[in-house]
């Protein structure tokens, strides 16, 4: 027995060792990116990884992180939420990359994120969602409901009405955030009138555009994700509809109001914490950097723009805790409540109980041209409502999805 404890104790030395020397001899730091280039979300997630190859060349371009170079792991997830859990595996595993940037559906978040957690590993996702989750292992630089519909829901039954109709896609992002607009539209006062969810892959809408040409709500919320589901705006337009339509994804993903003619998505209201015609001077040089770099690429959108933003974050807390790619050493620098950048955006930083991102928010209108304007913009908008139900990551892990009606306070 002394044996042995000698031999795992020496062993634990020559580990220790070795980790000293890779980071002497300035080994990569490995960054995992795990994104769906092809398939149901090809659309808006190509240019997430656009964003951290940007970002990533131009950290390499200043002498790297801490003084290492940052190499990238690309693999192709397929939109196949199998296919997120075997290369999460692979990635943690046998690569042994030292953070994983991973995800566009919920779903395949909610699929890798148990095998994030059996490995230790540290994940960044970078994209709006339906909002809850609360978990040391991940940071969430996307928007979520509270900056989101908490701004939108309102603004729009000022504008419009109180009478609501809900499309949403029917998995976890859209069940959740339906949920979020009934809580903020019963907040207001207002009314749900019709609600209809709607599977991924899906793409003839006339029995639901009937629904809603019978409910006579003021406006319509669509929750509709990937290439099938986009078509309600064509099929809506094609059956004048006509109403005034709100948004927490739609134009800030998919940018429907370039792939579609106009007028399509004329009076599409969205809450986004990016999108390229962001006019100030820096979106513009986001933009012109974007585009020399690479040029075909049809489109920024949001989750492009927390894609890079979130590479330059992982790399302040790295070289804010001397150079440790350690989840329990960059995890104390996020608890210190300011790790922050000034990103196209805006200035955005981590919240350290939720470890949820800070954003400028911006309300885009989509107008008869499908070009955008935007009537409002909200700053330094909060993830607050995580920490007032009692995620705090400082003191507690919960490893645990919340929504408005299961959440620590509604157990109590």
């Amino acid at each position: 027995m002394k044996k042995a404890f000698i031999l795992a104790g020496l062993a634990a030395a020559l580990c220790s060792v070795t980790a000293m020397s890779a980071h002497a001899n300035n080994a990569p730091i490995k960054m995992g990116v795990l994104e769906d280039q092809s398939g149901e979300f090809v659309v808006p997630v190509i240019g997430k990884v656009r964003g951290i190859q940007l970002a990533a060349e131009e950290i390499n371009a200043a002498g790297g992180i801490a003084g290492r170079p940052l190499e990238l792991v690309i693999y192709d997830t397929q939109s196949d939420n199998t296919r997120h859990q075997e290369l999460m595996r692979r990635a943690l595993q046998r690569d042994k990359v030292d953070v994983v940037f991973s995800g566009f559906s919920s779903s395949s978040r909610e699929a890798y994120r148990p095998i994030v957690r059996q490995f230790d590993g540290f994940a960044f996702y970078n994209n709006q969602y339906e909002g809850g989750v609360c978990d040391a292992n991940m940071i969430v630089t996307g928007a979520v409901p509270e900056q989101q519909f908490s701004t939108l829901i309102p603004w729009m039954m000022k504008e419009y009405g109180k009478r609501v109709y809900v499309l949403a896609a029917d998995y976890n992002f859209g069940q959740i955030s339906a949920e979020w607009v009934r809580h903020f539209v019963e907040k207001e006062g207002g009314e749900i009138v019709g609600e209809d969810f709607i599977p991924v892959g899906v793409s003839q809408f006339s029995q639901n555009i009937q629904n809603i040409q019978r409910a006579k709500p003021d406006f319509v919320v669509t929750l509709l994700v990937g290439t099938a589901q986009a078509s309600y705006y064509e099929q809506a337009l094609a059956a004048n509809v006509g109403l005034p339509m709100a948004s927490s994804v739609n134009v800030g993903q998919g940018y429907e109001h370039k792939r579609f003619k106009a007028p399509s998505l004329a009076g599409m209201y969205i809450t986004t914490n990016y999108i390229e015609e962001v006019d100030t001077p820096e979106s513009k040089a986001f933009v012109e950097k974007w585009r020399q770099r690479f040029p075909e690429e049809p489109y920024i959108n949001q989750e492009a723009e927390n894609s890079y933003h979130a590479v330059y974050l992982y790399k302040q807390m790295v070289e804010r805790a001397n150079g440790s790619t350690n989840k329990a050493d960059l995890r104390a620098v996020i608890a210190q409540g300011d790790v922050c950048m000034d990103a196209p955006e805006g200035r955005v930083c981590i919240d350290p109980k939720s470890q949820h991102t800070s954003h400028t928010m911006y309300l885009a209108r989509v107008n008869e041209d499908h070009s955008i304007s935007f009537p409002h913009v909200w700053n330094d908008t909060q993830p607050y409502w995580l920490g007032e139900v009692g995620c705090d990551l400082t003191q507690q892990d919960h490893n645990a999805q919340y929504t408005p009606s299961d959440n620590p306070t509604t157990k109590k």
